[in-house]
């Protein structure tokens, strides 16, 4: 009988985590494209940016995590959306710039490394990664006992894209007074909210994951685990098609309605002298924000700052191509709504 190794029975068993990860190059597989050398587990992941197709290349990143979203699929034991949710996020921010993703580093944080646990979020992270074209080149594990409760982990990732200095989108430099602001679906919470969210409902309500509600489709667990929309690949269809190289584009500004909600993320593409004027009421309310706006007790003006409210992603769009814009979201299977006006004013955003 051969001897336990002192470090697996500290609690990480490297061992294990090699065994494990001998699995990735197959999970990995659908995420190459064009620019990735080498293989995943070297000490850094490498990239050849191609030059051609963006002479001028403006790298952009972005950082983040899914929050307290993990706690819903703790205790569901469901762990294959968490990866897809993270990658979709970080797509997102950058697609406000204008930028298409180039690839994907991944964080994972555990107490004890589970075989299953691991897999499903690493397939999340590979099928987010194929649907964006996004290379996953790479990743850590961590494997901390003591330091993560029993059955927990947590999750980050780092994105890298790329946009043409010329097609860059800045709002301060091109929204202006009569511009329309269109506002794309989301599929639910998406990756913010959930702390309050959770004290509402499990908390204040008493509801659990399991229970079900006239107007959800399934239980309220599955609700809240509704995977993150990407709005990246439709992004880059409407400056392919609005914001043509050479020519004035009648997209002038994304903001991805994340934590802060449209209170705090829009004045981030507002000039200084020009307000965002949202109309509540002029898109179809997700039946979750209805039941978190008429029990949940919270301020109306807070719920515009921590929720989405059923609106994943904000166009500002010149507002005689408005109607035009919109109908290519649509077509493109995304519901969408003309949901405010750019105005005279402060640089703040008003929901009305």
């Amino acid at each position: 009988m051969s001897k336990q190794k002192a470090y697996a029975a500290a609690g990480v068993d490297i061992d294990l985590g090699n065994k494990v990860k001998a699995t990735l190059p197959q999970l990995l597989a659908s995420t190459r494209r064009p620019g990735v050398l080498g293989k995943v587990g070297g000490f850094g992941g490498l990239f050849a940016l191609d030059t051609r197709k963006n002479p001028n290349p403006i790298l952009v990143s972005s950082v983040d995590g899914v929050g307290t979203k993990l706690k819903i699929a703790f205790e569901m034991g469901r762990h294959d959306t968490i990866g897809e949710d993270l990658v979709n996020h970080c797509v997102n921010d950058i697609a406000v710039l204008g930028a298409e993703p180039l690839f994907f580093l991944d964080y994972l944080g555990t107490g004890k490394l589970e075989p299953h646990v691991f897999t499903d979020i690493i397939a999340g992270f590979a099928r987010g990664c194929a649907l964006n074209r996004c290379a996953l080149v790479g990743g850590e594990t961590a494997q901390m006992p003591g330091f993560y409760q029993r059955g927990e982990y947590d999750v980050s990732g780092t994105i890298v894209g790329v946009v043409d200095k010329s097609r860059m989108l800045n709002g301060q430099k091109s929204v202006r007074r009569g511009d329309v602001i269109l506002g794309i679906a989301s599929s639910g919470l998406h990756t913010n909210g959930y702390s309050l969210a959770r004290k509402i409902l499990f908390e204040k309500l008493r509801l659990k994951t399991s229970s079900r509600l006239p107007d959800l489709e399934g239980t309220l667990g599955e609700e809240l685990l509704k995977v993150h929309v990407s709005y990246g690949p439709l992004v880059q269809k409407l400056l392919a098609r609005f914001n043509p190289p050479g020519k004035t584009g009648a997209v002038h500004a994304l903001a991805h309605i994340t934590g802060g909600g449209f209170v705090d993320n829009l004045p981030r593409v507002l000039p200084p002298r020009l307000d965002a004027v949202i109309q509540a009421g002029s898109w179809d309310m997700l039946p979750l924000f209805q039941l978190l706006a008429e029990r949940g007790g919270v301020d109306r003006d807070e719920l515009y700052q921590v929720f989405n409210m059923g609106i994943g992603m904000t166009v500002v769009v010149d507002g005689e191509q408005a109607d035009a814009i919109l109908k290519t979201i649509r077509k493109s299977g995304f519901p969408a709504w003309i949901i405010g006006e750019i105005t005279q004013g402060s640089g703040v955003c008003k929901v009305a």
